[in-house]
């Protein structure tokens, strides 16, 4: 090899090493290999910050905005609790379960739909008296099979994509991947249906700062509006509708307070005293459509058009609130800001929440524009607690991030638009239509991600420039002279799949993608089963807790241990290579 071809490869490998030590995070590791290369020439200065302006970094990042429009929503949550109420056993709602996230993980980053449903099994969980652990590491498994199945599942399509574009001038289109995706994803929840069992049962999560604050029995208030699910059921059906997991503490109607009977029915524009965990709170009121009593009135001057968010905070003893009630204080009018919901230990709370009468120590939740509330809480003397996710009256417009979702994928799968264009279209569409603010919509991107991902981009083609591609795999090609087809092909799934847990998925198939590209050439066949081989090595790290983002979400969660991985992940990675490999030829002719 020259030089340059040389240097190209040490780049790579130091940027590996990197990886391996764990010093620097995944971006900045990368960002030390890219201005590595432009101190040894290996990377022109024109070229360095070409990766920005990719495609593959429009596409991952509108993604990833979109699924957390979808997860908001609350849609996949309301079709997944349909299922979970016709299944009891363990093993069948470990189905429904991974089989959830693997769909889903076809029509959002799979990262993303992982995000959406660990509630779900959470809540499952909860209700059977079992170990969330059974649930959370198959979870991801099947999150990262079905991100196989579309060309936005997962990063490693969206690249393969672009190096067949170069190579042929025709990229794979949304749904080039399903064949073979489909397959393992179909396999990979028949082997974690009975798989789960090698996993230690053990495992718990250590708590939480909410838990072990104790917060519980928040009491919040809420009407029922005219497209509410809840009119006509009586209290009974519509608490045993919800599992029990609320109670119905008061109901009001009109100007009369009526009497919680459980055969009373339920009627537009009643007003219920909700009590319940917050989880629980925010699932009725979404799927329901009951409307948070206050919310979103009487805004601050000079606010109205600000992002609004909520925020939990406790009574603290010299508070001006002690004493007094939200109506009296006319929190909306002097501050800008709504009190939607109460916890008090050891007392159940009855009354409209504008009439209790507030005191130290109390949990209390507060709504108003973003940017205003600290200082109103500092002015009430209200101590914010520890940040726990609270979206209290979601976005009703449950079903259009699903909808623009599904018009971006027809638009891409048509060839009408460049993908690029679609999903920034689709992004673009979710937080302008109000089902994402714009907040949530910054903080859903990956910036990390983003920029590993534009780093990469000029360091894996300096290995193309250089010429050390071409080096690399011709050798890897007389390697596997005496190899059948078949051979080769998983010779270059297996090499993907152990690269990929000390790199990164997206930078496994930056470095793999070009090279897998001229080892088919130089063995005379297409390039297209090689390039799939490669996607599915990255996409499929089972192996350790660090390879992918899903592994790495369910890592604490669950209180599994860096070992556990390899117990259900091997014999996993073994049955994508046994069934993917002939799945591949099946799909991809070599000649």
């Amino acid at each position: 090899m020259t030089l340059p071809q040389w240097l190209s490869v040490a780049t790579l490998a130091g940027m590996m090493a990197l990886f391996l030590w764990g010093r620097f995070r995944y971006d900045v590791t990368a960002v030390i290999a890219l201005l590595a290369a432009l101190l040894i020439g290996v990377v022109k200065p024109e070229d360095a910050f070409k990766g920005f302006a990719d495609d593959i970094v429009i596409i991952v990042g509108s993604a990833l905005v979109i699924s957390a429009a979808v997860r908001r929503s609350g849609a996949i949550e309301i079709a997944l609790g349909f299922l979970s109420g016709r299944v009891k056993s363990v093993r069948s709602q470990l189905l429904v379960l991974t089989g959830s996230v693997g769909v889903s993980s076809a029509l959002v980053k799979n990262v993303g739909a992982l995000a959406m449903l660990m509630p779900a099994a959470f809540q499952m969980a909860k209700k059977n008296g079992a170990n969330p652990s059974v649930f959370l590491m198959p979870m991801s498994f099947a999150s990262l099979l079905g991100g196989l199945m579309t060309l936005v599942g997962t990063s490693p399509n969206i690249i393969v994509s672009r190096v067949r574009e170069e190579m042929t001038g025709e990229p794979f289109g949304m749904f080039d991947y399903f064949p073979t995706g489909f397959g393992l994803l179909l396999v990979g929840l028949i082997f974690l249906r009975f798989g789960y069992r090698l996993l230690p049962r053990d495992r718990r999560a250590a708590p939480t700062m909410g838990e072990a604050l104790n917060i519980s029995g928040y009491v919040t208030e809420a009407s029922v509006s005219e497209d509410s699910e809840a009119i006509g059921e009586t209290i009974a059906e519509f608490t045993e509708r919800h599992d029990n997991q609320i109670a119905v503490m008061s109901l009001l109607r009109g100007d009369m307070q009526g009497t919680v009977h459980p055969n009373v029915h339920l009627r537009q524009d009643d007003i219920l005293i909700l009590s319940g965990e917050p989880d629980a709170l925010e699932r009725v009121i979404a799927r329901d459509r009951l409307s948070l009593t206050g919310e979103g009135k009487a805004m601050a001057e000079g606010h109205e058009g600000d992002e609004i968010g909520v925020i939990e905070a406790v009574v603290t003893t010299d508070s001006a609130l002690i004493g007094r009630t939200a109506g009296r204080l006319l929190l909306r009018e002097r501050f800008g800001v709504n009190l939607i919901a109460i916890s008090r230990a050891g007392e159940h709370l009855t009354r409209k929440i504008g009439q209790i009468v507030l005191q130290a120590g109390d949990v209390i939740v507060m709504q108003g524009p973003v940017a205003l509330l600290p200082d109103r809480l500092r002015q009430l003397g209200a101590l914010p607690l520890a940040a726990r996710e609270m979206q209290l009256g979601k976005s009703k417009r449950g079903w259009l991030p699903i909808l623009v979702l599904a018009t971006a994928m027809i638009a891409t799968a048509t060839g009408v638009v460049p993908v690029a264009v679609a999903f920034f279209a689709a992004a673009g569409v979710v937080v302008i239509a109000g089902a994402l603010p714009v907040g949530e919509a910054y903080e859903a991107v990956e910036w990390p991600i983003l920029i590993m991902l534009a780093a990469l981009i000029p360091l894996s083609e300096s290995l193309q420039t250089t010429g050390a591609s071409d080096v690399i795999a011709t050798g890897l090609a007389r390697a596997a002279t005496m190899l059948p087809a078949w051979g080769a092909v998983a010779l270059i799934l297996v090499a993907a799949m152990a690269v990929t847990p000390f790199l990164n998925n997206a930078a496994t198939v930056l470095v793999m993608a070009p090279i897998a590209a001229v080892f088919a050439n130089d063995l005379g066949y297409r390039p297209e089963a090689f390039l799939i081989a490669t996607a599915i090595g990255a996409g499929c790290d089972f192996l350790t807790p660090i390879g992918h983002q899903c592994n790495t979400l369910v890592f604490g969660p669950g209180g599994y241990r860096f070992s556990d991985y390899a117990r259900l992940g091997m014999p996993l990675s073994l049955i994508v290579v046994l069934v993917g490999t002939p799945l591949i030829l099946w799909t991809w002719p070599l000649r």
